[in-house]
């Protein structure tokens, strides 16, 4: 670990740097790198920060347009991206992307409804109109929150389909009702009582498998596609429960059960899309935490995988994720779950961190492939600054501070040594009336000992 960040690490970092001065030549390594990968593993090292996503978006249009990347996967419920995908494959009734994202209502909104998502989401409408109906690109989710949202789907799939199927549905479903659709009181019931649910979404889910042949074949590629969607629904109803009983009662095992899920789904879309004579090349979009190997990260001394890892080792050779980091700014966060955002000011990289080690290259904007011989320094482990929906400057280096060996970590990285906050779509509610959507925190002194 260094105390600070040491000349001879930064000189290397700043010879082996690639400079991003413009999306079509800084990308060229990018797509270099990823011409043989399956998967392409994007992340972002906050979920508010208007740079992450805007760049990439740019490399995810280019991995559409020039390597037949037929998906792109986030870190977002299946459900509420289905209607997006309905959008963007020109199959839907939403007027617009901000329409199409309503879906995303809860915590927190600001992550997919804001406005870099929506500027992406208008191209790749406009992409998609320009090829066959077979060729458009999907938008997908990847997450387990809906959990009851999944339920009403599958009954309402069976119902068009199957009817006996779909009172066997509500049947097994049924055990759910005393909950209210709340999760929370679900997952924090007694064990008698709340375990009783599992096997019964088993079995809707084995039933939906054994008939999805029998369903997918009666009327073509829409059928197939419908009966897809219903038994990732199933699918993420099973795995749901285990999720909310595993959160709420205490359990470590939440953080993999979720990430196991998410690569489950990826394996199921990339064969779906295959059996429909796509490429089945995925790009997705989720957090460093979950995207970067966590064998390289504390991660792995609590036992935690995530869904970075689990790619690495199902598709050994096919895969390239690409990491983020930022020195200072400002962030869109809340100060706590459930709460409102606000503009955040980003404090400066603590000395010793990866942060700081690029901040101090005195590049803006950069481009490192980490399997640079010049970079094996970053091999050692390093801070490294995560911020997720919620950002505590005050207690930022237990809050946010991990340590990481970022060249086994990622593939490549990109630096922005300043970014900014994104913009949500919705505004709030103005403390005066002159304020903006903004909340904005006053500036605190950056300690020099934590």
């Amino acid at each position: 670990m260094m105390p600070a960040a040491r000349d001879d690490v930064v000189s290397a970092v700043a010879g082996a740097a690639i400079a991003l001065d413009d999306e079509r030549t800084g990308y060229d390594e990018v797509l270099a790198r990823t011409r043989s990968a399956r998967i392409v593993l994007i992340g972002e090292a906050s979920h508010g920060t208007h740079e992450f996503q805007a760049e990439r978006a740019a490399i995810t249009r280019r991995l559409i347009e020039e390597q037949d990347f037929s998906a792109v996967a986030v870190e977002g419920d299946w459900a509420d991206a289905a209607r997006v995908d309905a959008f963007v494959r020109g199959r839907g009734d939403d007027a617009n992307p901000a329409a199409a994202l309503e879906g995303f209502k809860r915590f927190p909104t600001w992550m997919w409804r804001n406005a870099d998502v929506v500027t992406f989401l208008a191209w790749l409408r406009h992409h998609n109109d320009s090829r066959r109906a077979d060729a458009r690109t999907g938008f997908y989710g990847l997450d387990l929150y809906s959990l009851f949202t999944s339920i009403e789907a599958v009954i309402a799939y069976l119902d068009t389909v199957d009817p006996q199927a779909a009172r066997r549905a509500r049947d097994r479903y049924a055990c759910f009702d005393h909950f209210a659709e709340d999760t929370q009181t679900y997952g924090s019931a007694p064990a008698g009582i709340a375990e009783s649910c599992e096997p019964d979404v088993v079995a809707q889910l084995v039933e939906l498998r054994r008939r999805a042949v029998e369903y997918a074949s009666r009327d073509g590629q829409a059928a197939g596609d419908e009966c897809f969607h219903a038994e990732q629904h199933a699918r993420l109803a099973l795995n749901a429960e285990r999720y909310y009983r595993a959160m709420f009662r205490g359990r470590d095992m939440s953080w993999n059960l979720r990430d196991t899920h998410r690569a489950d789904t990826l394996d199921s879309l990339i064969g779906h899309l295959r059996s429909r004579g796509r490429s089945g090349k995925i790009v997705v979009w989720a957090h460093n935490s979950h995207l970067g190997d966590a064998r390289a990260t504390e991660m792995s001394v609590r036992g935690e995988i995530n869904l970075g890892q689990l790619v690495r080792e199902r598709y050994p050779g096919e895969s390239v994720s690409i990491g983020f980091t930022t020195f200072d700014g400002t962030v869109t966060a809340a100060s706590e779950w459930d709460a409102p955002a606000e503009h955040k000011d980003v404090r400066p990289a603590m000395r010793g961190s990866v942060e700081e080690v690029m901040h101090r290259t005195g590049l803006e904007r950069f481009l490192l492939r980490l399997d640079d011989p010049r970079v094996s320094a970053l091999q050692a482990p390093l801070l490294e600054r995560a911020i997720g929906v919620i950002y505590l400057p005050q207690t930022e280096r237990m809050s946010h501070y991990f340590h990481a060996r970022l060249a086994s970590q990622f593939d490549l990285l990109i630096h922005v040594d300043r970014t900014h906050a994104l913009e949500p779509l919705e505004p709030l509610e103005p403390l005066e009336p002159s304020a903006s959507w903004l909340r904005v925190e006053p500036p605190e002194p950056y300690p020099s000992t934590l």
